[in-house]
């Protein structure tokens, strides 16, 4: 290795700052100091990492690459730091993860006032949405995901994996004859999830396998929290995860009906993933489990 790892701290405060200048500040070094570390890193990696001129600074592409895994490094090197020193220093930083709306509303909000007391050094960034492995390169260290991961890129620890359920209001179910296979199902299927709304969507009735077509005549919405309000007030019948529906399956505001159409035990899977090249730092080994603990006691409940 030809570049020193003392000039890491120097190109990262570059980067965060925007500028020379702004870091020389930061840093408490001369200019010309900034100035001269951030050359020599560029020579010994041969790349150029910033375009710079009198007015502005720009990081190219190699340099965006080259940060992010400055950071990792950075991460390292405190771990191995607190580690020598034989300390068991507390995870401080940023922890920027993408996540489902409905799972960070639903299991993860009335949670973190614990985790923020548990882990006062950390500050969360949580960016919600149901793209989180296409920001997992570049703007995220780490993604909650619906659905089973095959990226050999990417390392997968599943969060909750459990089955879908037919359900439907109080009202509609005692309304209507809610027995039978597919076909009876298929009429009273007004709106469910985009994921499951697939042409051949696999169940089973009565044990032996079929399918259901759930992509035509039907509304289909990115959120089970919506589908679920959607059929708590009148909507006809859905199936959802029975992640969305445990309070309101026990406060009676939800029945579950055609029992005898099942889906396989991992409809509904939700994993954490992160690249196979990063190294967990404290910080994010700590958020994994926070993330592990609250989908635990939430399925045990």
């Amino acid at each position: 290795m030809k570049w020193k790892i003392d000039d890491i701290p120097v190109f990262v405060a570059v980067v965060e700052q925007g500028g020379i200048s702004a870091a020389a500040d930061v840093l408490g070094q001369p200019k010309s100091t900034v100035s001269t570390t951030l050359a020599r890193l560029e020579h010994a990696l041969g790349l150029r990492l910033v375009d710079r001129n009198s007015r502005n600074l720009r990081v190219t592409e190699e340099g965006e690459v080259f940060y992010r895994q400055s950071l990792l490094i950075l991460d390292q090197v405190r771990e191995a730091d607190a580690a020598a020193a034989g300390l068991s220093a507390a995870p401080s930083g940023r922890v920027v993860a993408a996540m489902p709306p409905a799972f960070t509303q639903e299991v993860v909000a009335p949670h973190i006032a614990t985790f923020q007391a548990r882990w006062p050094k950390l500050e969360l960034d949580l960016v919600l949405t149901t793209q989180g492995v296409e920001l997992l390169r570049d703007q995220v260290d780490l993604a909650v995901v619906v659905g089973p991961m095959v990226d050999s890129e990417l390392v997968s620890r599943v969060l909750v994996a459990g089955p879908l359920a037919w359900v439907t209001s109080p009202a509609y179910a005692a309304s209507h004859d809610l027995t039978g296979g597919t076909d009876s199902i298929r009429p009273h299927v007004r709106i469910c999830e985009k994921r499951y709304g697939r042409p051949r969507m696999p169940v089973r009735v009565d044990g032996a396998p079929t399918h259901i077509d759930l992509s035509t005549g039907i509304s289909h919405v990115n959120s089970p929290l919506v589908a679920r309000e959607a059929v708590a007030n009148g909507a006809g019948v859905s199936a959802l995860p029975r992640l969305y529906m445990r309070e309101s399956l026990a406060s009676g505001r939800l029945v579950e009906v055609f029992r005898n159409v099942t889906f396989d035990l991992d409809a509904s899977v939700l994993s954490v993933v992160y690249p196979h090249r990063r190294l967990l730092s404290p910080r994010l080994r700590v958020f994994v489990d926070f993330l592990e603990e609250v989908c635990r006691n939430h399925a045990d409940r």
